[in-house]
């Protein structure tokens, strides 16, 4: 039988987008929630300084590898919650429900690149996009 698929979401203010389960998460291992800074002291002993974050956690959910397409309507859905500012969300990813918000730090947030190169005639709600989507945890 078919395993139990849980679908990824995200979430505004009770309006649910579902988004492809074939999103790969690429930075999932690439974070720590714990900091360390190392110093020496004038005497030469080391002075270690550690420390847990409370939020902040990079997301990045990218389709562009992976297929995992979405429809123009969607990516206008995503651009206009991207674009409100100090909005939260909630992503259901790996079966767990986070907030999250845009991470808007080096252009990123959200883009997508249409799978076919059509006549500006031809782009309706149905077109379909590679997105990639980036968050960071709040």
């Amino acid at each position: 039988g078919q395993r139990g698929r849980s679908m990824i979401t995200l979430t505004y203010q009770s309006t649910p987008l579902e988004l492809s389960d074939r999103l790969i998460w690429t930075d999932e291992y690439s974070w720590s929630p714990v900091v360390s800074e190392a110093r020496y002291g004038t005497e030469g002993d080391l002075l270690l300084h550690v420390g847990t974050r409370k939020a902040g956690r990079p997301i990045t959910l990218d389709g562009r590898v992976s297929n995992a397409w979405i429809s123009r309507a969607q990516c206008d859905q995503v651009c206009a919650w991207a674009a409100i500012a100090g909005a939260s969300f909630e992503l259901v990813l790996r079966g767990v429900a986070r907030t999250v918000s845009f991470d808007r730090s080096n252009g990123g947030g959200f883009q997508a690149d249409p799978i076919w190169r059509v006549l500006d005639s031809e782009h309706g709600p149905e077109l379909l996009y590679l997105p990639s989507f980036k968050f960071m945890e709040v």
